[in-house]
């Protein structure tokens, strides 16, 4: 073998098998990466609002990158509103906006065909996916060796699981909450979304509804104890 051969990946991309295949599986490429083929995984970060989970998939993505690896960055209704993630420290990425219609198996597909290899996915905002977007990702690891990253809420501001949050959870080779520690106002650690209009806390509507954590947004979101959301005291400051 020459050098130069040695040095080029070898791209075992192929496109996704269809209905008719008999369920054959494909494999991504590994390439640059040395990585044995069949060690995909599923992977579900989650946290509440402000914990970091938006900057964790960037960097996630990025220290992916600079191995060598290729990989594609989603993501649904970022506090952008626009095809991209965003953090709230400042850093930024272009994304791919997944809809209703979007099948993630295609993007990859589509991907593949224009000669590129894709290795990862990053899902951002994965909460607000659809439950067949998750089962799409369990497909790309298990079918075709690609890595999934997903990165989301777990519960809505009623403190009820996300469809797609729920499936993650069941379908996920690896679970982590996310360790950066967000605190309640009263100092114990936050684990509920609340949203806030007008001042108080409500607990009717639709489950999505955009806001941020900043205090002058006409719907915001505060992050608190369980005590103080099952109360609905949002603090001295509120």
């Amino acid at each position: 073998m020459t050098d130069d051969a040695a040095a080029t990946p070898t791209c075992l991309a192929r496109p996704l098998p269809g209905p008719d295949d008999g369920g054959a599986g494909c494999a991504a490429a590994r390439g640059v990466d040395g990585r044995p083929l069949h060690a995909a995984a599923l992977k579900f970060f989650w946290g509440p609002m402000d914990c970091g989970k938006s900057t964790m998939a960037l960097q996630m993505n990025y220290n992916h990158a600079r191995q060598g690896r290729r990989g594609l960055v989603t993501t649904r209704i970022d506090r952008s509103l626009g095809p991209q993630v965003t953090t709230r420290i400042g850093l930024a990425h272009t994304a791919v906006e997944v809809t209703d219609e979007l099948d993630l198996r295609a993007l990859v597909r589509d991907t593949w065909a224009e000669g590129v290899r894709i290795d990862y996915l990053i899902c951002d905002e994965a909460s607000f996916y659809d439950v067949a977007h998750v089962e799409q990702m369990a497909e790309l690891v298990d079918g075709y060796d690609v890595d999934v990253y997903a990165f989301g809420l777990a519960t809505d501001f009623r403190s009820c699981l996300f469809p797609a949050a729920r499936r993650l959870f069941e379908l996920a080779d690896e679970v982590a909450r996310i360790q950066v520690e967000v605190l309640c106002w009263c100092g114990r650690e936050g684990l509920l979304n609340a949203r806030v209009v007008a001042g108080r806390v409500v607990r009717e509507g639709a489950q999505v509804v955009i806001g941020d954590t900043v205090d002058t947004a006409d719907v915001r979101y505060q992050v608190l104890c369980r005590r103080h959301y099952r109360s609905g005291d949002l603090g001295p400051r509120a």
